[in-house]
């Protein structure tokens, strides 16, 4: 099969190699699978870059989220069978950037039918994580005004949609007017381009001082300060990663005077602690998805000859929606 390759971490448009291998076999447990998409995520660049806190040994395949058709079962796997379309997370060093990868039986899930290979191989990381962030950690209740930082990307994307099917009114912020156009599609109520507006005076205004309930960030750095001035009186800011590349330092006697909480979410710890979590929210996904109310935004499809670049791009924040390869093409 034909399979990308890291050798040496470095940057992804340099290190991703396309090569030809053997497909993996599936050990006790585990799934073989014939990638019909796979999803990129800033993870993905990170393992490039040997960053990720996962740190597979080399040479490894990276892509983490797929769509794809159960190809072959490992001893013990019930529950699934040949030919069935499923979604979720791969287990690495065999990653989704390949014609087959290999898959837990306890982490995948059945694709909805009324979304396409691209899209459901977009849905689990991306919307799960925004599920847990803001119905399990901060507690998203119907009129409540939230906050998106990188409103267009992966993962703000699917907070842009899941705070609007619960209700809330959304404030989307980017970083340029084709992203603007980008986070207004996806039914942000209000759009701040950052590079030429302050989210800070916009949601205060809006709010009429008061300020966001729900701050969603997976961008850290000067994102997260500003928007310690502008959550409300027991608002919550959700702590999502650090896309600017800085982690912030908050000032904990801030918190205390204006009575607001801070979140931290590393969905993928709930695989260990409480995986029974993950499937119920993708059965809610799904039920989203099927009534129309969330659908991935798939901004590009990737084949071979342009997956490589594609991933750089992603990891320098040059792209919107998501980006997903194609292994046929």
């Amino acid at each position: 099969m034909h399979a990308f390759r890291v050798h040496e971490v470095g940057e992804p448009g340099e290190v991703l190699r396309l090569e030809s291998v053997d497909p993996p076999r599936p050990g006790p447990g585990q799934v073989l699978v014939r990638v019909r998409a796979a999803a990129v995520n800033f993870p993905d660049a990170l393992l490039c870059r040997g960053t990720y806190q996962s740190k597979p040994p080399l040479p490894f395949t990276p892509g983490l989220e797929l769509s794809a058709e159960v190809a072959e079962l490992g001893d013990g796997v019930t529950g699934v069978g040949v030919g069935d379309r499923v979604l979720g997370t791969t287990e690495l060093p065999t990653g989704a950037f390949a014609e087959y990868a290999l898959m837990s039986a306890d982490t995948l899930f059945p694709a909805p039918a009324s979304l396409s290979d691209e899209e459901a191989a977009s849905l689990f990381i991306g919307y799960q994580t925004g599920w847990f962030a803001l119905h399990r950690r901060a507690g998203l209740r119907s009129g409540e005004t939230v906050l998106v930082h990188a409103a267009a990307g992966g993962v703000g994307s699917a907070a842009v949609q899941l705070a609007k099917a619960a209700g809330a009114r959304v404030i989307g912020v980017v970083g340029g007017p084709e992203k603007a156009k980008v986070a207004a599609g996806l039914g942000a109520d209000t759009v701040v381009d950052r590079n030429t507006e302050d989210f800070v005076a916009v949601t205060k205004e809006l709010t009429e001082g008061r300020g966001a309930d729900i701050v969603f960030d997976p961008v850290g750095g000067d994102s997260f300060t500003r928007s310690t001035k502008c959550i409300a009186f027991e608002g919550r800011i959700v702590i999502i990663g650090f896309a600017s590349g800085t982690i912030p330092q908050p000032a904990l006697n801030h918190a205390l005077v204006k009575n607001y909480s801070l979140l931290g979410l590393h969905w993928g710890l709930y695989r260990q602690r409480a995986p029974e979590l993950i499937g119920q929210a993708h059965l809610r996904l799904t039920e989203l998805a099927e009534q129309g109310l969330v659908k991935p935004l798939v901004s590009e499809r990737l084949g071979r000859a342009e997956l490589a670049d594609g991933v750089q791009r992603l990891a320098d924040g040059a792209t919107v929606g998501r980006l997903v390869f194609l292994p046929a093409r």
